[in-house]
């Protein structure tokens, strides 16, 4: 299975993935290219912008149906 396919079946699980899941989880280090990737195949992709402890801003993404 692709990593846009796991991606994929993670965010359609209801869940929401940031790039440290995605790599640690499916080995994706590029999580917004695959992202980018699934809005192109059309599906509805929100991004929401965290911050961690140290205050540094990371995307957190989730499929909007």
């Amino acid at each position: 299975m692709t990593q846009k396919k796991k991606i994929l079946v993670h965010l359609e699980a209801g869940r929401s993935i940031s790039p440290l899941k995605a790599l640690g989880l499916y080995g994706c280090y590029r999580l917004a290219s695959r992202i980018n990737d699934l809005r192109k195949d059309g599906h509805n992709i929100e991004t929401m912008i965290q911050t961690d402890g140290t205050g540094r801003n990371y995307a957190q993404y989730k499929l909007v149906s």
